[in-house]
């Protein structure tokens, strides 16, 4: 933990050969290090990194003890590290046996506790009880709009009113001519009793694909639907099909049974091209929904062991700092977690890039790690062939906020998974089926990746982040956590959790770690609801691996 006091920038890993800086630093600022003082040539901003030596063209820039990159030009000691003078680098890898020694965190303060969560029939357990509504092509969107309308605001699901609200007011002023920049948000609404009091919520999974696309990407389609319908926070299911469309409702059939033969929750079918007409096709779906919901509704939530939690962990909008506060602390949430029999479900494969061999070395077998090594590589390669490569996986925002090279961005990210041994990889919709960390073979785009691993099982998400991005998921609640207390502060619409105190020095990677992992048994018991669920951000995008036709 920092002192108010400390020296306001931050060595890693013993081996680095760049410091990290905590808060601005001006021009001409003395840092005083082992090997004598360094004095700034340039000003250096939060987040940023400078060398600690002189560095060459060809040196090796090393952070958190790894390769992140290679010097491009002679840098003078203290310079800031820029991307024209470092480019991306990262090391080879390869599988050399298992021996690696986790040392497990302290879980006295977690063991015997549990979670008020929803008991499926196949001994799963859900943190949401929620009724689906899936199209099996985007034709069905339309109608899955008008259903949502309908349900959503009768039953009291719908959002706050408030912007409706706003509008109105916009059009009174503009009738009596009044000045519209003179009209104040007026916040109050009177939000309809939820008439289902165990059914947490009605989702929608509109999309673009089901036809027009490849076979390949209707088929993975298929497959991302029947992860989401057989669920555990999932009680029911409507869905919607045209009929004429490559994803037909038996291939999505096929895909649930072979998912889960012992698929029992009640899912009701809707093609339109046998139907009369679309109105009456819409009549029908919701009567048959109102019916289903009374079923779910039902279902209360029990007493469960925190063994049965699956977490996802994510990050997005990252900057400097996410790597050493926000990250770090989720690993340890994700340690704990893993120490007490739980799952967790690491994802994002080119934002684990230079990050490769320490994943490998704690791969607990070699078919582990084989099957890791081919999903990244191949991953890779298909990048390369059209013009990209996972080097070019940080964003202008990343960039512009510390994260230089992929590498570097890749290692901080990988510490959201902390340190416990790799028990499986999955591919994509893949399920997890294992207790501890497993890799989960997604984009590192937000919302791929939040679809994917909820589709592998995660009932929550933790979600860093150091710009502040407005990502959620239809499925899993995500609890946004915040890299820096600024970002908190000036988003608390959307952070649920300010992991700013580590940077600070008031608190510690571990207490924090601690903390995140109390607000998740909440969130699983309903008992806090994170802001990317009562701000309805319900992003869903599948992962298309084809071409578009």
């Amino acid at each position: 933990m920092r002192e108010d006091n400390a020296t306001p920038f931050l060595k890693i890993h013993p081996d680095d050969n760049v410091l990290v800086a905590l808060q601005n630093l001006p021009a001409g600022t003395s840092i005083l290090l082992e090997n004598g003082p360094l004095i700034l040539p340039q000003a250096v901003d939060a987040k940023h990194k400078f060398f600690i030596n002189s560095m060459d063209e060809g040196d090796s820039v090393m952070m958190y003890g790894a390769l992140v990159g290679k010097v491009q030009s002679k840098v003078p000691k203290g310079g800031l590290m820029t991307t024209e003078n470092t480019k991306h680098a990262a090391g080879t890898y390869s599988y050399n046996g298992f021996n690696y020694d986790w040392k497990q965190p302290d879980i006295s303060n977690f063991i015997n506790r549990t979670y008020n969560g929803y008991k499926r029939s196949d001994g799963r357990v859900g943190t949401s009880n929620y009724w689906l509504f899936i199209p099996m092509v985007f034709c069905e969107n339309r109608n899955l709009d008008v259903i949502k309308e309908a349900l959503q605001k009768e039953l009291g699901y719908a959002l706050s009113d408030k912007y409706n609200q706003f509008t109105r007011q916009l059009i009174k002023a503009f009738e009596k001519d009044e000045d519209l920049f003179d009209i104040e948000l007026n916040t109050s609404s009177i939000e309809k009793a939820r008439i289902f009091k165990n059914v947490d919520g009605i989702k929608f999974l509109n999309h673009t694909g089901g036809c027009g696309g490849t076979r390949q990407d209707s088929a993975t389609l298929s497959s991302l639907l029947a992860a989401y319908a057989d669920h555990p926070n999932i009680g029911g299911i409507t869905v919607l099909s045209l009929g004429c469309q490559h994803l037909q409702v038996e291939y999505f059939l096929n895909d649930l049974k072979k998912r889960n033969p012992s698929f029992d929750k009640p899912m009701y079918v809707f093609e339109q091209q046998k139907w009369a007409s679309e109105e009456q096709l819409i009549f029908d779906a919701i009567r048959k929904t109102f019916s289903g919901l009374t079923e779910i509704n039902k279902i209360q939530r029990e007493t469960s062991p925190i063994k049965t939690l699956t977490i996802g962990v994510k990050c997005g909008g990252s900057d400097g700092f996410s790597g050493i506060s926000a990250n770090p602390a989720v690993g340890y949430a994700s340690d704990l977690l893993v120490a007490l029999g739980g799952k967790v479900l690491l994802a994002e494969f080119p934002e684990l890039c230079g990050a490769e061999q320490d994943l490998i070395e704690r791969c607990v077998d070699q078919e582990v790690a084989g099957k890791f090594i081919g999903l990244m590589e191949s991953y890779n390669d298909f990048a390369k062939r059209v013009g990209s490569g996972f080097h070019m996986n940080p964003s202008p925002g990343n960039i512009k906020d510390g994260l230089i090279t992929d590498a570097m961005k890749s290692i901080g990210a990988v510490r959201k998974g902390g340190t416990s041994p790799v028990t499986d990889v999955l591919d994509y919709t893949e399920p997890a089926v294992k207790p501890g960390l497993n890799l989960v073979c997604t984009p590192g785009n937000d919302v791929e990746s939040t679809t994917g691993k909820t589709a592998s099982g995660a009932t929550l998400i933790l979600f860093t982040t150091g710009l502040g991005t407005p990502t959620g998921n239809p499925v899993a609640s995500t609890i946004k956590i915040a890299t820096n207390s600024k970002l908190a502060n000036k988003m608390s619409d959307i952070i649920d959790i300010d992991a700013g105190d580590i940077i600070s020095g008031k608190k510690t990677i571990q207490q924090m770690g601690e903390e995140i992992l109390e607000y998740c048994i909440k969130a699983a018991s309903g008992e806090v609801i994170p802001k990317a669920v009562l701000l309805g951000q319900d992003d869903f995008i599948p992962w298309k691996r084809g071409v578009s036709l």
